[in-house]
Formats: structure tokens, sequence, C-alpha cells
């Protein structure tokens, strides 16, 4: 089959080869990817010199069943359905345990879906780690990205009274239509204390965030697109100002995955294909233009999910 492998020396560090078709474990389904979404932990990946040569990469694919898992478990064959994995959706087949598999409503458009998996269902998960949040202020760093727009729908439709943190103003206006009440440039300028944080940020803004939460307050971290140090200066974890127990927690979509993400990938392909969730594609493309897409992504000109089609 085709794939689209890493190669160090090639641009964007990837390039197109032939490779083994997948050998399915007995709890695994194969799949014939049509549409794969990208995100920027996995590009990150690919140029990191520790990635061998080779591997084949990707989170986020939607297709078709092909082959069953042995075991009985997950769709049947010709089923429509997304997919979460830590590797493997940059080919034209794909192995999934059925855990991890999402079905898709029939008729939906597969590139749609196949922005759900990581962005998502990270929006969806940390979400439901933050608790009540009806009638409760929620900030959410880097809100203009593919994880922050799916993360605003979704508290917004919590009952949550939205912060959306972007540093692109021209963004501003996206992000109230999505269901944010301010749009604010950096956690620093919030002028009033949010019960929860979600932050795919890091660096200085983590850091801001945290100090913006009352008391009781948690901020989940679920990724460091600024690739900068968080310091808390001496006295961020004292409560002399009243603000005790904040806390910080770190979320891994991948990791969550590993026991079992298919109910919520169904439900969240459901709410999309009915309209009541935007998956925000900005950029959509056949896979053989990966470069592009990819060096739009890596550059922050791209806001939004990225779709490459698979030919």
């Amino acid at each position: 089959m085709r794939a689209l492998v890493v190669d160090h020396s090639a641009e964007a560090h990837l390039t197109f080869a032939e490779v083994p078709d997948p050998d399915p474990a007995s709890n695994e389904a194969v799949i014939k990817v049509e549409a794969i979404s990208l995100n920027s932990g996995e590009i990150k990946r690919s140029t990191l010199p520790a990635t061998p040569d080779g591997s084949v990469l990707g989170y986020d694919a939607a297709g078709v069943v092909v082959r069953a898992a042995s075991d009985g478990s997950g769709p049947a064959v010709g089923a429509r359905v997304i997919t979460l994995g830590a590797k493997g959706a940059w080919a034209q087949f794909r192995t999934v345990p059925t855990h991890s598999i999402g079905t898709v409503p029939e008729g939906a458009d597969l590139g749609a879906v196949s922005t759900i998996p990581v962005a998502g269902t990270t929006a969806l998960l940390t979400l439901r780690r933050l608790g009540q949040t009806l009638g409760r202020r929620v900030l959410i760093t880097g809100a203009s990205g593919g994880f922050g727009r799916y993360a605003v729908q979704l508290a917004a439709r919590s009952g949550a009274e939205v912060v959306a943190i972007t540093g692109d103003p021209a963004q501003a206006d996206g992000l109230r239509a999505l269901g944010a009440h301010e749009v604010l440039p950096d956690p620093a300028k919030v002028d009033q204390p949010v019960f929860g944080v979600l932050d795919g940020v890091g660096g200085p803004q983590m850091v801001a965030a945290f100090g913006a939460m009352h008391a009781g307050g948690k901020l989940i971290s679920i990724g460091h697109a600024a690739m900068a140090e968080s310091n808390f200066e001496y006295g961020a974890f004292l409560s002399i100002d009243g603000r005790h127990d904040r806390s910080i927690q770190i979320f891994n979509v991948i990791a969550e995955a590993a026991t079992g993400v298919s109910r919520e990938l169904t439900w969240l392909a459901a709410e999309t294909v009915a309209g009541r969730l935007d998956p925000q594609i900005t950029w959509r493309t056949d896979w053989s233009k990966y470069a592009e897409a990819i060096g739009a992504l890596v550059s922050r000109r791209l806001h939004g999910k990225a779709v490459l089609d698979v030919s």
C-alpha cells in the first residue's frame, strides 16, 4: 500500500513510499482510509531525529471497514468510521483497536468527521474532567486552533461562560459565533477569575491562566504549542490571597484512547453530521499536497483544521 512516511532528507520530513499492508491483531479492524486531519503534535514528531525514517505516523483518519476484527468486536465490513490511534493514519489502510473506532452516519462527509479524533475527543474529555461548568467561567487558550474551536463549542453548549484566548484579532468574530462570550489576546488580560482552564499553549500563557483561576479552580494541560517554558514565580502556589485548592492536570488523548473512546467518537460524529458541531475546516486538499498543508499549519497561517483526502 501507499503511505506517507518519515524521510528526514525530504521536504517537510515526509515522502510517499510503498509499505507492507497492515497485519491486524484479533481486536483490530482494517480501515480503508479516505480522509485524514493533521495535528501539530504529529507534525512535530515527524521532524524529530529520534523518529526513524520509514515511520507511518498520523492520529486521525476516517474511512470504511474492509476487514472486521476477528474477535467479533466493533463494526462490520462496509461500515463508515472514524479512528483514533498513536500511528498509522497516513496510509491507504490502517489497523485500529475496535475500542478506538467510532461509527459515522450514512451520507456523512468523511473529511469533516476526520477532524474529530484528537481535537474533538480532547475537548469533550477535558471538559468532563473540569466537572460541572453550567454558569461557570471557562478559559480556553489556543482557541482558534482545531482543539480550541471544538472546546469553545462544547463548553458553550455545557452552559459555561467561555473566555477564548487567541493571538489573532481577526479570529474574534468567528470565535464569538462558536459561542465565546469574551475573546482576549492573553490570559493576563482576564479581569474576572475563571473556574477552569483548558490550555493547549503552555509557556507564559499557562502561567497567566493558572493565575486567573479562583479558589478550587482546575487547569488541564493538553499541549505546548508555544514551545516555551512555563516558569511559575515564587508564591504562585501559595494561598495567601485566598485562592487555595487550585490544581493542574496533564491530559493525553492517545493514552485515553487505550481505555476506549468509541462512544465519544460516535457521538461527536453524529453531532457534526447533524450540524450541531462545526468542524471548522480551513484547509482541505488531496494528500499529494501534504507539504502545503503542513507549511500552513507550522507557520500558524491555518486556524482550524486541515484535511487531506486520500486518493
